[in-house]
C-alpha cells in the first residue's frame, strides 16, 4: 500500500498523538517538546508538519520552514519510524515537491534548504530507537548523496530549553538546490540564524560570537559531511 503524506496542524488531531509517541521512541527525551507545548508550532502557519501513513500508521515524520524573504528552507527534523520502507526517500520527495510550491507561490525559484545534522564524531552513541536508518553515520551518508555540504564554521546553538547554554555535537549544512556552488553567503547565514532562532531570548555567549564572526565574513565555505 503506497504511503500517504498528511499535515498536521493540531495537537487535537489523532495523528499527532500517534507522531509524539514516535517521537519518544525514536528521539532522546531531552530532545522532544512536551505534548501540550505543540499547540503554538502546530497552528504557526510558517511552520510545517507532516506525517508519513502507511495504513493509518505512522509510519515517518518532518517538519520544516520556507522562508520566503531568504528564498531558503530549513528542515527541522526527520524521523524515520522503521527500516525498509523508503520512508526517508518519501518525505525528502514530498518536502522537497512542497518547498518548491511555497517558492513558485512567493515568485521564487527555491535557493536552497539549511539542516543541522548530528555529528557523530563529536557526540557520544545515540541509539534513536534502534532505527537504522537514523543511525547518525547513516544519516550523514544519506543527506551527503542528497546534496547537502557542511558550512564550514564550529557550530553551537541554543538550547531549545532556553536556559543559555550552548549545545554542540551538530554541524550546520546546507543544500544548495540547482547549481553547484562551494560556498555561501555569510550575511545569508547569519540572518537565517537570528530568524530562526529568535523565538529563544537567552542566546549563550558562544552563539553570539559565532554569528559575530561570520558577520565579519563575506562568504563561507561549503564543505563536505
Amino acid at each position: 500500500m503506497e504511503m500517504e503524506y498528511r499535515e498536521i496542524t493540531s495537537i487535537e488531531d489523532p495523528l499527532f498523538k500517534k507522531m509524539h509517541v514516535l517521537m519518544q521512541d525514536v528521539f532522546p527525551a531531552e530532545e522532544i517538546l512536551a505534548f501540550e507545548l505543540w499547540r503554538e508550532p502546530l497552528e504557526d502557519p510558517g511552520i510545517y508538519v507532516y506525517v508519513a501513513l502507511q495504513e493509518e500508521e505512522v509510519v515517518g515524520a518532518t517538519e520544516y520552514r520556507y522562508y520566503k524573504d531568504f528564498n531558503v528552507a530549513m528542515t527541522d527534523f526527520t524521523i524515520i519510524g522503521k527500516d525498509g520502507l523508503g520512508v526517508g526517500p518519501f518525505l525528502a520527495r514530498k518536502r522537497l515537491e512542497h518547498l518548491h510550491e511555497l517558492a513558485k507561490k512567493a515568485g521564487n525559484e527555491l535557493a536552497g534548504m539549511f539542516a543541522e545534522i548530528y555529528n557523530p564524531y563529536l557526540v557520544e552513541e545515540v541509539r534513536f530507537g534502534g532505527i537504522k536508518s537514523m543511525d547518525p553515520y547513516v544519516r550523514r551518508e544519506v543527506l551527503s548523496h542528497l546534496g547537502y555540504r557542511k558550512v564550514d564554521v564550529y557550530y553551537v546553538h541554543p538550547s531549545w530549553k532556553d536556559d543559555g547554554e550552548a549545545v554542540t555535537g551538530l554541524d550546520l549544512c546546507y543544500m544548495p538546490i540547482g547549481e553547484k556552488v562551494d560556498d555561501i553567503s555569510a550575511d545569508l547565514v547569519v540572518q537565517f540564524l537570528k530568524r530562526y532562532y529568535s523565538v529563544l531570548p537567552n542566546k549563550p555567549r558562544s552563539w553570539e560570537e559565532m554569528v559575530k564572526d561570520l558577520g565579519a565574513k563575506e562568504r563561507v565555505a561549503l564543505s563536505v559531511i
